[in-house]
């Protein structure tokens, strides 16, 4: 499979209608733009399935460049894609590998937007393809978990209701459990963990951040899971801020950020 690099300014970006009225979003793409972020694009259309294993299996965040099926790409694919490359930038020195906390939060950061983006379409782009994938399959999760459907609901309608309170209350969350399971090698005790963290108002929705690709994606090049004090640092900046979103959109997104500390 030939692979092809384009910019962002070569593809066709889908759903993006939708989220116009969402500025960060558009800040974002513009980052992508500023940086010259290129994306991997097969010569010939290839499924979903191979892209999911080959980015899953074999993306590297040194190796710019993520593999996409076609010439369109999902508007909050790009959003996404734009979280990682900023958190490498920022959390990475130049020329050095990511740690395994850089990776974790950089995850953290672009899933816990996801849900972000959630909240401010629910009211706003109701007919969103985004919507129409994501909130099913957060339904399931939840489902799984023994939410109900009315508690579901319920969520959401937080979600809607404080979309900035939601992201960094995620992200906290997907932080913390990802780091906690990172030097676990025993089943008993990773259970124990989770279970740790059942209180929490997203605990239903974690198994849709599929967590165990993080930790086998962050142990199979060997990095250590010593604590990292650059990305201990910004955690701690975005549990103290008063909207986290804001301190990372005037540090990261809207200037360039910087190359690693």
């Amino acid at each position: 499979m030939k692979l092809r690099s384009l910019t962002l300014d070569e593809l066709t970006i889908d759903d993006e209608r939708s989220f116009r009225h969402v500025a960060l979003y558009d800040d974002l793409k513009q980052a992508l733009r500023r940086d010259g972020y290129r994306f991997r694009v097969p010569e010939v259309e290839a499924s979903w399935d191979r892209v999911v294993f080959l980015n899953l299996t074999f993306w590297s965040q040194s190796e710019q460049g993520d593999l996409i099926p076609g010439e369109h790409i999902a508007a909050d694919v790009v959003a996404h894609v734009a979280w990682h490359h900023l958190a490498h930038r920022a959390l990475t020195p130049a020329g050095a590998p990511p740690s395994a906390e850089a990776l974790l939060l950089a995850e953290a950061i672009a899933s816990a937007f996801d849900l972000y983006l959630v909240g401010r379409l629910l009211g706003h782009a109701p007919s969103a393809d985004f919507l129409a994938t994501q909130v099913p399959a957060m339904a399931e999760a939840a489902e799984a978990s023994g939410l109900s459907d009315a508690g579901f609901e319920a969520l959401l309608e937080s979600v809607a209701a404080d979309p900035e309170r939601a992201f960094e209350d995620l992200r906290a969350l997907l932080f913390d459990v990802t780091t906690a399971l990172l030097p676990c090698d025993r089943l008993s005790r990773a259970a124990e963990i989770l279970a740790g963290f059942d209180a929490h108002r997203f605990a239903p929705l974690l198994h849709h951040y599929e967590l165990s690709n993080w930790i086998l994606s962050t142990r199979a090049p060997g990095l250590p899971p010593a604590p990292d004090p650059a990305v201990r640092t910004v955690d701690a900046a975005l549990r103290s801020a008063e909207v986290s979103l804001a301190w990372l959109e005037q540090r990261w997104v809207r200037p360039p950020a910087p190359l690693g500390p």
